[in-house]
């Protein structure tokens, strides 16, 4: 298989992620996601009388009309630029925490209306790090949009307008997908508004490891995405990708490419995951994911080798979470086992089983089918959160302390002993909150006090920042993977 110089998210000037506050759904507020129930609109088929076959036409015109209203074009604004990629390290600057100023940056992308109330699905690359977010639409009416909530862990936002009665593009089961079936990709490539390319699906589940990981627990990354050979480039970000039905299949997000530019490859989330993360986030403020708590590679026939494995293909358990977050290990199963299946659902690699499970809420059960030395035994597993528990699991408790507009993750045993320390919470994301705009942090900072109260969790973390009252000044005390030494940053609350 070729390798690609680099890998590129089809988005202009990415920038960092927007953690502020998230905006909870009033109740009373009628929101629904679509689902495609009318017949395909080409229902048309050609008699070849030399073969006897039938064909589709490709005439896509129909569906290219229907669709393109619903896609919208994107612009975020950040009013300062908090940081650079790729800047040089200065110890003297990072150490004390002095500011620096930047004009503003402006990317730009595509979305896609989901409903008539005004919800719309993008990318979170193409909002992270907004302080504006506009939306034009296919009649070039313009809005301000509002960040609903984000998930970096499938690179998805949901964003809301203030409109109604908007076209939409229903959802379809990206799971009868096929692969060499038609497909339209639409979007804003190179602030080009409302271009539709045509292609097929050239493979599904596919891992590309372009999305940011968290190795304590494993991959918290989901990736299994459809690839298509759909013409895909920078600015169709967060655009659709439709099938024959004029049903949102998938939400184009990358390609590959050695030059940045579309070169027959390109990558969109599956309709089934953006639907299970945009109902999360219309309902909690905060994608609800279920754990299994295991490590898990794809299995192949140097690893069949290796451990004298009975199947070439499935999920290998290569490990388990610490403590008891496992829900796999106290269900029964065991290292070196290989996921076959997932109820009803074949797993055929890793990607595969990060897919089916990341569907699925803490508190739910699910069946899980392994093969272990030949034998098949099947084990009921009932899902946790990230904590360990089954409850659901509130933006405050995952974001952080919302106003410094952070997410803290807590950081693995492993990397602690490498880098001599006892505890600490690692900034995964940086937004621009209170902490980007007053120090000059940078993400991936291992805090490990704050004012002297060292802290050993997120939790920890949040109940020593909502002591903080306006106008107190906060030092926050710990270091960097990279750069192992001590770093204090001072501001005030």
């Amino acid at each position: 298989m070729r390798k690609f110089t680099s890998l590129f998210a089809a988005a202009i000037l990415g920038s960092v992620l927007t953690l502020g506050c998230y905006e909870y759904l009033k109740k009373d507020e009628p929101v629904t996601i679509q689902y495609v129930t009318e017949p395909p609109i080409s229902k048309v088929t050609y008699l070849d009388k030399a073969t006897g076959t039938t064909t589709v036409p490709t005439d896509f015109t129909a569906i290219a009309e229907k669709v393109t209203p619903a896609v919208v074009h994107i612009r975020s604004t950040q009013a300062r630029t908090t940081r650079e990629q790729n800047q040089s390290f200065d110890p003297f600057r990072d150490f004390f925490g002095t500011p620096r100023n930047y004009g503003p940056s402006q990317s730009s992308g595509s979305g896609v209306i989901i409903n008539a109330s005004g919800y719309i699905v993008t990318n979170n690359h193409v909002v992270q790090g907004a302080d504006v977010v506009d939306v034009t639409l296919n009649d070039n009416r313009s809005f301000k949009a509002e960040v609903i909530g984000t998930d970096p862990d499938t690179d998805l936002a949901l964003i809301k307008i203030n409109q109604t009665n908007l076209p939409f593009i229903p959802f379809v089961n990206s799971d009868n997908a096929r692969v060499g079936e038609w497909v339209l990709a639409v979007g804003n490539p190179f602030n080009l508004n409302s271009t539709v390319t045509a292609g097929i699906i050239s493979a599904k589940g596919r891992n590309i490891n372009i999305l940011d990981r968290n190795t304590q627990e494993g991959n918290t990354a989901i990736e299994s995405f459809i690839q298509t050979d759909a013409a895909i480039n920078p600015g169709n970000s967060g655009g659709a990708l439709v099938d024959m039905n004029a049903g949102l299949v998938g939400i184009n997000t990358a390609i590959a490419s050695p030059t940045g530019a579309y070169s027959g490859y390109g990558f969109a989330v599956p309709s089934n995951i953006v639907s299970k993360i945009v109902e999360d986030l219309m309902k909690f403020g905060v994608v609800q994911r279920g754990w299994l708590g295991i490590q898990v590679g794809s299995v192949n026939s140097e690893l069949a080798k290796q451990y004298d494995l009975e199947v070439n293909e499935g999920a290998f358990v290569s490990g388990f979470a610490e403590g008891n977050k496992s829900a796999a290990k106290e269900a029964g199963i065991k290292e070196h086992d290989v996921v076959v299946k997932i109820n009803e659902t074949p797993i055929r690699s890793s990607s595969a089983l990060i897919e089916t499970i990341g569907r699925h809420r803490p508190g739910d059960k699910v069946m899980i089918t392994v093969n272990r030395k030949g034998k098949e035994i099947t084990y009921p597993v009932v899902l946790k959160n990230r904590d360990g528990n089954v409850g659901v699991i509130k933006p405050e408790e995952r974001t952080g302390f919302v106003a410094l507009g952070i997410d803290v993750e807590d950081v693995d045993a492993k990397t602690l002993k490498r880098l001599e320390l006892t505890n600490g919470v690692r900034i995964k994301t940086l937004g621009n909150g209170k902490l980007a705009k007053s120090t000059d942090i940078r993400d991936g900072f291992i805090i490990t006090k704050v004012n002297d109260v060292p802290v050993k969790s997120t939790k920890e973390f949040n109940e020593e920042m909502k002591k903080k009252k306006a106008g107190e000044l906060v030092i926050l005390t710990g270091t960097y993977e990279d750069f192992p030494r001590e770093f204090n940053y001072a501001f005030r609350m």
